[in-house]
């Protein structure tokens, strides 16, 4: 019999070291690696190899979640927040989560739910601004704070804006200022933050449409005008300029750049009776146009104002009451029947998702707008909204 501490056989002893643990880690030669070229590397990998990459380590796990890494994916993808030019719209919230929310848009994967609700048929309209939804109810516009957790928002008014005796038609949010059209004829400033306000008669019939910027209103009316206000000191209500139309001016708006360029014909095949029920900015040189003749019109104004550039048609011949971009890849509108919603990709021909909101009775989108998570879309008596955060 061996001796207590005589050495062990060399079988045994091998066996002992390929048990036992190292003593230190063997770090692999890929940390080595300046990080800079590490990002280098990872730039290449895809959406799938990005999201296997970060499940082999915390390092690897958070080295692959870098905003650096998504933003180009994300430019791609429908509504993450990045505009055509690369503007960050969303610059508080992780590229990578943008990313995967993106794809519920894309999918039409949402929780939908009416956050509000009213007794008589309105045309309601509405702005998104950072924490407060505004929108028009009658004469009022009333602001309502957005649930921090996205679930919805909270069912009474924060703010109430008044000053008009008949239904507002429209209204736009800019620089912390309330510009507002009603059915009796006139335009109403407030500033959201204090108790400025300034009203005057700008039509002899409804304001259908309105815009601000830079110390200018301009309005539209079934009396067949347009006009450009004065808001600098000294001047306010005093109107600038009179264009007189063919027929009632149902949408109107003021290029980004302020340039002072009048565009007084936007394209010449339109047939009698198709008016532009809204139009929509993306850059300076970029807009898009729905109304009644069915079709989403995206026009560079660079090239012609005589013919537009894209065109997408309504699937079921429905007017589209509303429409908004992302400013790069997904356009949403919003038709005249059933509440139907739909989401368009600007790289393809036919619709990409829709959403019936309202059944069984009918009544147009009069409204809407979105954020990279949530869409909301004003009926004629309620306010809903597709949350596409919840799957």
């Amino acid at each position: 019999m061996g001796r207590k501490g005589s050495p062990r056989s060399p079988q045994a002893e091998g066996g002992s070291r390929a048990a036992s643990p190292p003593s230190s880690p063997t770090l692999s030669p890929l940390w080595a690696l300046p990080e800079e070229l590490l990002l280098l590397i990872c730039s290449y990998l895809d959406v799938q190899a990005l999201g296997r990459l970060g499940q082999v380590c915390r390092r690897l796990r958070f080295l692959s979640s870098r905003d650096l890494l998504w933003r180009r994916i994300a430019r791609g993808c429908l509504n993450s927040g990045f505009t055509q030019l690369g503007t960050d719209l969303a610059a508080g919230i992780p590229v990578k989560e943008r990313v995967k929310v993106s794809r519920n848009w894309r999918h039409g994967r949402c929780r939908r739910e009416t956050v509000l609700k009213w007794k008589r048929n309105l045309m309601p309209w509405m702005e998104l601004d950072g924490e407060y939804l505004y929108l028009s109810q009658a004469e009022n516009i009333q602001a309502y704070q957005l649930c921090p957790d996205g679930t919805g928002l909270q069912r009474h008014p924060q703010a109430i804006f008044s000053g008009h005796q008949e239904d507002v038609c429209r209204f736009v949010l800019v620089n912390s200022h309330i510009v507002s059209g009603g059915g009796d004829g006139n335009i109403v400033l407030h500033k959201i933050h204090g108790s400025y306000s300034v009203k005057f008669s700008a039509h002899e019939q409804e304001v259908n449409c309105v815009d601000f910027q830079g110390g200018l209103i301009v309005s539209g009316s079934r009396d067949r005008t347009a006009k450009v206000w004065s808001l600098s000191a000294g001047r306010v209500g005093q109107c600038l300029h009179t264009v007189q139309t063919e027929d009632r001016v149902w949408s109107i708006a003021i290029s980004p750049l302020l340039s002072g360029q009048l565009l007084t014909c936007l394209g010449t095949d339109f047939h009698r009776g198709a008016g532009v029920l809204d139009v929509f900015y993306e850059t300076p040189s970029l807009l898009l146009s729905c109304g009644y003749d069915t079709y989403i019109r995206y026009w560079d104004i660079r090239t012609s104002t005589r013919k537009c550039v894209r065109e997408w048609e309504e699937p079921h011949d429905s007017a589209l009451y509303c429409i908004r971009s992302d400013g790069n890849h997904m356009i949403a509108s919003g038709s005249s029947y059933y509440g139907v919603v739909r989401l368009w990709d600007k790289r393809q021909t036919r619709c990409l998702q829709s959403f019936h909101l309202s059944s069984p009775t009918s009544s147009p989108v009069y409204c809407l707008r979105f954020s990279t998570t949530h869409l909301y879309a004003a009926l004629a008596s309620a306010l809903h909204v597709l949350d596409f955060t919840a799957l």
